[in-house]
């Protein structure tokens, strides 16, 4: 059974960081894309971060690039996203999703597994 469990969301002020992880089980961590994703209320999921199996090269959506980092140790089977200069516009739920085939690490009906999400809220 495979299981992504988030963590590391929270309120924080704009201009902050926040780190969030992605715990995997149940899956041959090492040879799936992860991504990063997220919605806030109102909005479509959209594409946030993706790395892939090797742990590179990643791939970042326009709003987030220079302020984020994804990351990934394939020996604790986890990734991390580094969020810094946050924005109130980055306050969503956060997911990491797994992708065996990683053909369109920003595309989220690629994914094939999906966290419950974490709660990032962004004040101003």
């Amino acid at each position: 059974q495979v299981k992504l469990v988030e963590s590391g969301g929270g309120l924080v002020q704009a201009g902050g960081s926040l780190s969030l992880s992605c715990a995997a089980s149940g899956l041959t961590f090492s040879s799936y894309t992860m991504g990063w994703f997220r919605q806030a209320p109102g909005k479509e999921r959209e594409f946030v971060a993706a790395i892939r199996w090797g742990g590179g090269p990643t791939h970042y959506a326009d709003s987030v690039k220079g302020r984020f980092t994804i990351s990934r140790d394939n020996a604790k089977n986890a990734i991390y996203l580094q969020m810094n200069n946050l924005k109130p516009e980055d306050t969503a739920v956060y997911y990491c999703a797994a992708d065996f085939i990683g053909s369109r690490p920003d595309s989220p009906q690629k994914y094939d597994y999906w966290g419950q999400g974490t709660q990032v809220t962004v004040s101003s």
